[in-house]
């Protein structure tokens, strides 16, 4: 329970009718979700509006309610707070709420297009394996010191978020790394929150059905680190080319790591395959597990995180190089025909591009790369053509199939991705509805020594058809035709 008047430091309120001298039992902003005493705060969303809800929220015994519009009745033994915009406001008072959890541990935040599951889980590992008490907040799942919390968004809503600080808090966590998404950030989910560093992986095409143009996505994302505080440290990848722009405004620390250009931490690799990378880093020869060249960057930016977190360099390098990456991402096991398969979570157009440019790397010689790719439903129709395009312009056999249509149809999401195909590669291409026959149907074509690429759901669970979710494992149905080979 916590005072009303405590709970509205730094929020900005235009009116208030009744007395900020209650005590509030909750915060909530789903009406579903109201219990007696609760703070209710109707935020308009993009489908639904919560001011509808207000009189509801009241009904079930909330006590007060934050609005950007007064109802047209108000009740006398209720307190009404007006402010500009209440999803603004909501993530100040979760965090108050929550007495500013963030505050009191060393938060990180992680945003890019690619790379954020990976650096953020690479980071708790890794620091987790150096003695520290963490926290993990990720799309694969949240963690609180290895207790596991099942994850439902990139970045949780602000009173999750804030209540899974404070579970962090107190188990006394040292730290607390998390993904910072385009939404989250857009939405106000983090504001209200102290972080103690910024890390940015890259930025490509992606979520242009929210975002609408390349430059909103990017402004997003750099409004993470215009408003990190000049406590914390900024660290960009300067191999990108919107790297600096991330670092244009913000009054952090500024660091940069790259393989190609000049940055304050490089690294350089030696040797890519199957088994691991080979990577000169900051002059130390070092090999890792994890694969490809855009791990090699998902490598060095957590190294240089660590450092900026005022670790130890050899202690750091020792750790990192025992370490396996995020669930579904990259991830490969070996049929007894020697057909290799991976699994990966490539859903925007460069993370497809960096998943085929790895397996071209390390593969050995003539062994035929196999794709089985789709697009979500009730996502960016723009990159659907584009992924389809990169797909088969780099792989020797594509199969279009379907990656959680949800409420859309799914032989219309593959005529989507079609039209991106050039001619040449269409006698390379075929379609087929159903995920579980497409990758039966990439195993039966697969010769000994081919590689064969599941790209899109990586660690889903499930296939989201018409709102259900189906159980459905891209690494489970590769393993049961895997077992059948010889």
């Amino acid at each position: 329970m916590r005072y009303l008047s405590d709970i509205l430091e730094g929020v900005a309120f235009t009116e208030l009718q009744g007395s900020a001298d209650v005590e509030i039992s909750a915060v909530v902003f789903d009406s579903r979700q109201v219990v007696p005493g609760c703070m209710f705060v109707a935020v308009k969303g993009t489908a639904v509006d919560g001011h509808d809800y207000i009189d509801q929220a009241i009904k079930d015994g909330a006590i007060a309610i934050i609005c950007e519009e007064l109802p047209a009745h108000t009740a006398a033994e209720v307190d009404f707070l007006m402010v500009a915009d209440s999803a603004k406001a909501l993530a100040t008072l979760a965090a108050n709420f929550y007495e500013n959890p963030s505050s009191n541990l060393k938060l990180v935040g992680v945003t890019g297009t690619n790379g954020k599951t990976t650096i953020a889980t690479l980071l708790y590992k890794l620091f987790r394996d150096m003695g520290y008490k963490c926290g993990l907040l990720s799309t694969v799942e949240n963690q609180v010191n290895g207790r596991i919390i099942p994850s439902t968004h990139t970045t949780p809503d602000p009173v999750a978020l804030n209540k899974l600080l404070a579970d962090m808090v107190n188990e006394g966590c040292d730290y607390c790394f998390m993904e910072v998404s385009s939404h989250a950030i857009a939405q106000h989910r983090i504001d209200g929150l102290v972080f103690s560093g910024g890390i940015f992986s890259n930025l490509t095409h992606d979520h242009l059905d929210y975002h609408k143009t390349f430059d909103s996505y990017l402004k997003a994302k750099k409004a993470f680190f215009d408003h990190l505080p000049k406590s914390a440290f900024a660290l960009t990848n300067s191999d990108d080319k919107n790297g600096n722009v991330m670092l244009q405004n913000t009054s952090a620390h500024k660091k940069t790591y790259g393989l190609k250009s000049m940055a304050d931490y490089k690294a350089r690799i030696i040797e890519n395959q199957f088994g691991g990378l080979l990577l000169n880093i900051d002059n130390e020869e070092v090999w890792f597990k994890l694969v490809g060249t855009f791990n090699a960057y998902n490598l060095l930016a957590v190294y240089s995180a660590a450092l900026l977190l005022e670790q130890d360099k050899s202690k750091v390098l020792v750790s990192l190089s025992k370490l396996t990456g995020a669930e579904g991402r990259f991830e490969y096991i070996v049929a007894p025909n020697k057909v290799i398969g991976i699994v990966d979570y490539a859903h925007t157009p460069d993370a497809v591009q960096n998943v085929l440019s790895t397996i071209h790397d390390i593969r050995k010689g003539s062994e035929k790369v196999i794709t089985v790719i789709g697009c979500g439903g009730d996502r960016d129709k723009t990159k659907r053509p584009v992924m389809a395009k990169v797909a088969t312009e780099s792989s020797d056999k594509v199969i279009l199939t379907s990656d959680n249509p949800r409420t859309e149809d799914p032989a219309q999401i593959i005529k989507d991705m079609e039209e991106g195909i050039d001619p040449a590669f269409k006698r390379h291409t075929v379609s087929i509805v159903d995920r579980r026959e497409a990758i039966k149907t990439a195993c039966m074509l697969a010769q000994p020594g081919d590689i064969i690429l599941l790209a899109g759901k990586g660690h889903e669970k499930y296939q989201e058809i018409n709102g259900v979710k189906n159980h459905f494992d891209d690494m489970e149905e590769l393993q049961e035709q895997f077992k059948m080979m010889s």
